[in-house]
């Protein structure tokens, strides 16, 4: 469960956008043991996503260029991806577009874009083992989902037990006011750490799920004069350093851009 939570110093990026950087308690074995995350208001900020497999979408890029080309304001890895590196792996419905429509045994959905005429928020996360939930009863209320391994569990319960597997991560969450989280790690760490560093880093996190790791997780934003760009590096059985200095190309992100209002707003 989520612990007491400590005093959390956010920085404005832009209206409806913070940002955050976590000296976690447990070090890591490589980098600084920092974990960026950055905190996203959804009634101000849209999330969306963005692939290959879409028309006008055909190159494979960075996060960066991912939002140099779409006017975006953040871009992270959407999730992990077949060796087609067009597919999803999991379900992902955005909107009319099916990038995936193979159902897996991850316990996490991403869901936003409320149906017309649903007062619901606007983003969340759910689980599928919850009572009721299933990636049907999601897609009545929303029209886009994304099925992605699972972090936390609602409401705030580390799911995974300690193993010596460590990477770089990228990662979504969700916060007990609903905003958006996008989470990245450079420095390595088991996803049980991961999971404990977050939850006790007093940003009220309630549920996560993990989106990509190793040197293809990647984050970017740029608002006004501030940027930051994040590349993993560190995996496992994969790349077992911090030398990565290169951001990789990536098929699947999801982004965020500001809301456009209604012209009787």
């Amino acid at each position: 469960m989520v612990s007491e939570p400590v005093q959390a110093d956010w920085k404005q990026i832009a209206p409806g956008m913070d940002i955050l950087y976590v000296t976690a308690k447990s070090k890591s074995i490589e980098v600084n043991s920092r974990i960026t995350v950055v905190r996203i208001d959804p009634a101000r900020w849209e999330l969306v996503f963005m692939g290959i497999s879409q028309q006008g979408q055909e190159s494979i890029r960075t996060a960066r260029e991912w939002y140099e080309t779409n006017k975006l304001t953040a871009a992270i890895n959407a999730g992990m991806f077949a060796e087609n590196y067009r597919t999803h792996v999991g379900y992902l419905r955005f909107r009319d577009y099916v990038n995936s429509a193979g159902i897996n045994n991850y316990q996490s959905i991403l869901a936003f874009d409320p149906k017309k005429g649903k007062e619901i928020p606007p983003f969340r996360i759910f689980d599928l083992d919850a009572s009721g939930i299933t990636i049907k009863t999601i897609l009545e209320d929303y029209s886009s989902a994304i099925q992605n391994l699972r972090l936390i569990k609602k409401p705030g319960i580390n799911v995974w037990k300690q193993q010596d597997r460590k990477w770089s991560e990228a990662a979504i969450g969700e916060d007990d006011k609903g905003r958006i989280l996008f989470i990245f790690s450079r420095s390595p760490f088991s996803m049980y750490d991961l999971n404990r560093e977050l939850l006790e880093a007093g940003i009220g996190i309630v549920a996560a799920q993990h989106l990509e790791g190793g040197p293809e997780a990647q984050l970017y934003v740029k608002s006004g004069s501030f940027e930051i760009e994040l590349s993993g590096s560190y995996e496992t059985s994969y790349n077992e350093d911090d030398g990565n200095v290169i951001s990789w190309l990536i098929p699947n992100i999801l982004g965020v851009r500001p809301r456009v209002k209604a012209a009787n707003q």
